[in-house]
């Protein structure tokens, strides 16, 4: 099939780094969504060149791709989850979400990443919709000028119960900034299903012109969870088969980030699951 598969490794946290990329070549992944994270390629620890060095080597003998993510939950802060965020309202906590951005951008650089990810934070108590949104225009600025110069586009992705939330926000906030050549889109099947108002086929045909990553999950109507795929609502089939039609050349990475416990089984129940919901049926072309 066209569609290039891939892995989060925040669903592979009880791995070392080098054994997770291995498991998932062995497996047959085409490539690996990177966490940038305390247990795997440290943002924050010193040598970080060198390190980024010595992983693309590895991406490389293992022919695997890659996406940068920056969802670490504790990165920054040990004790606030996601905090600070590009929203908060302590200036400098938000240039430090920004300067993780920028680094994060370098080490997409260095790996040859297509793309890299990040979401907009939860809007804080007391604060103004209008001035949540000039806080994270202001904040990814510097990101973005970064993105631009590196080659490398910035996957915004919409997550529930953040500010921006939906496919309508990112277009907002695409309006907000001026259309940027390096803003990009990373599309969850999974949040589609939860609280888009189309379906996940149609929000896959909707983004088609900005999709920059995709992650996928099973996830039921209203219910923010990321399930094992035949664990939720979401016919597949369909979903992959719009993304295969859909033009997008990136990495579709699998995102179970509370189910580490299992990561080793679920990375090979996912491949299998996606290659049987992507084949062809009734004498159809593959994707």
């Amino acid at each position: 099939m066209s569609l290039r598969l891939g892995y989060g490794t925040n669903g592979l946290t009880d791995l070392r780094l080098d054994d997770a990329l291995g498991l998932l070549a062995d497996l047959g992944y085409d490539g690996v969504g990177l966490t940038l994270d305390h247990m795997h390629l440290d943002p924050l620890a010193p040598d970080l060149a060198a390190r980024t060095r010595q992983v693309a080597r590895r991406l490389t003998g293992l022919g695997l791709g890659v996406t940068v993510e920056t969802g670490a939950r504790y990165v920054l802060d040990p004790r606030r989850k996601h905090g600070p965020s590009l929203l908060d309202p302590d200036p400098e906590a938000r240039a430090a979400r920004t300067a993780l951005l920028v680094r994060a951008v370098e080490v997409a650089a260095g790996l040859g990443a297509h793309a890299v990810h990040c979401f907009s934070g939860l809007t804080p108590p007391d604060t103004t919709t209008d001035t949540a949104w000039q806080r994270l225009t202001d904040a990814l600025a510097p990101v973005l000028d970064a993105s631009d110069r590196a080659g490398i586009p910035l996957a915004v992705e919409p997550e529930p119960g953040h500010l921006l939330a939906t496919l309508a926000d990112f277009h907002h906030l695409r309006t907000l900034l001026g259309d940027p050549g390096p803003l990009g889109l990373t599309l969850d099947i999974g949040h589609c299903q939860c609280l888009e108002p189309e379906s996940p086929v149609d929000c896959v045909k909707e983004a088609a012109p900005w999709l920059r990553h995709v992650q996928i999950e099973d996830m039921r109507r209203g219910v923010h969870e990321h399930l094992p795929f035949g664990d939720g609502e979401i016919d597949f089939p369909p979903v992959l088969e719009a993304l295969a039609s859909s033009g997008y050349a990136g990495l579709t990475v699998v995102e179970l980030p509370r189910h580490s416990h299992a990561g080793p089984e679920l990375a090979r129940s996912s491949i299998d699951f996606l290659r049987r919901a992507a084949a062809p049926t009734n004498g159809a072309a593959p994707c």
